[in-house]
């Protein structure tokens, strides 16, 4: 099973991006960050023209998030548990059927909380404990589950090009990658770093000042796994050559392929 996240930053202006791809890589499953869509203007035909379910949680204008997927999905939720009053959306998680097994597959678009100090970043940390609660109790059904998606989160300095230039950001801000680290402790799997300790391997290139002709880049899309599916992990890419192309969004996607 290949399940993929990718940050598609306007899903109306890169939907020739997003089909080109899925084409090219046929990932069985994809969680999409920043559609900037509601959900009955999301342009589904083409996607399912592909071969895709689609289920969104979208918002006028900006966040939304969905999950594309040529397997079954049962059990279909929209928004994190623990604040009924958050109207921002921003997770989204389904069963995925596959041949052998099932897979809980949550998507998610954790908030970027700039500036920090302030309300913003206030709500930043306080949505990162309510996932760190989704997160426990992922935890506690003991089956394969994927969190994935737009973490805003750079949890290492070494997961950045030029770490001093994200010192006062909310990105990189020690109580964030605290908030982090302390949900990846309950038990959870960084796909990514299992399966390689490369430098410069960053899903995030600024538009501006010629970042992705520097390589400056930072990786905050991030693939958390259960011990479940970890156990059944195979290999995680990230495919950084989609930044290069025509229109492109700002992150690229990355994947990992489970037995499953």
């Amino acid at each position: 099973m290949k399940i993929a996240t990718f940050n598609i930053n306007g899903i109306k202006a890169r939907l020739g991006a997003l089909t080109d791809w899925l084409e090219e890589a046929r990932p069985d499953v994809v969680v999409l960050q920043e559609i900037k869509s509601v959900d009955e203007g999301f342009p589904r035909e083409p996607i399912e023209d592909l071969g895709y379910t689609v289920e969104t949680h979208g918002q006028k204008g900006f966040n939304g998030v969905a999950i594309l997927s040529r397997l079954p999905l049962e059990d279909v939720r929209r928004g994190l548990p623990g604040d009924d009053s958050d109207e921002q959306a921003r997770w989204i998680e389904a069963l995925v059927v596959g041949d052998q097994t099932a897979v809980r597959v949550c998507g998610l678009y954790l908030p970027n909380g700039n500036p920090a100090p302030g309300p913003k970043y206030d709500y930043k940390l306080a949505w990162m404990e309510r996932l760190r609660d989704r997160a426990r109790d992922l935890l506690a059904e003991e089956e394969p589950a994927i969190m994935a998606g737009d973490y805003n989160v750079i949890p290492q300095p070494e997961d950045c090009a030029d770490p001093k230039a994200w010192a006062d950001d909310a990105l990189f801000l020690p109580e964030t990658r605290a908030a982090f680290q302390r949900i990846v402790n309950l038990g959870f799997t960084d796909a990514l770093r299992a399966t390689t300790a490369a430098p410069e391997t960053y899903t995030f290139w600024d538009y501006q000042r010629g970042a992705w002709e520097r390589n400056n880049g930072i990786r905050i899309d991030h693939l958390l796994l259960t011990p479940q599916a970890a156990d059944r992990l195979n290999g995680c890419t990230i495919d950084s050559a989609v930044r290069g192309r025509e229109k492109p969004s700002d992150h690229v996607p990355v994947w990992i392929e489970l037995d499953a």
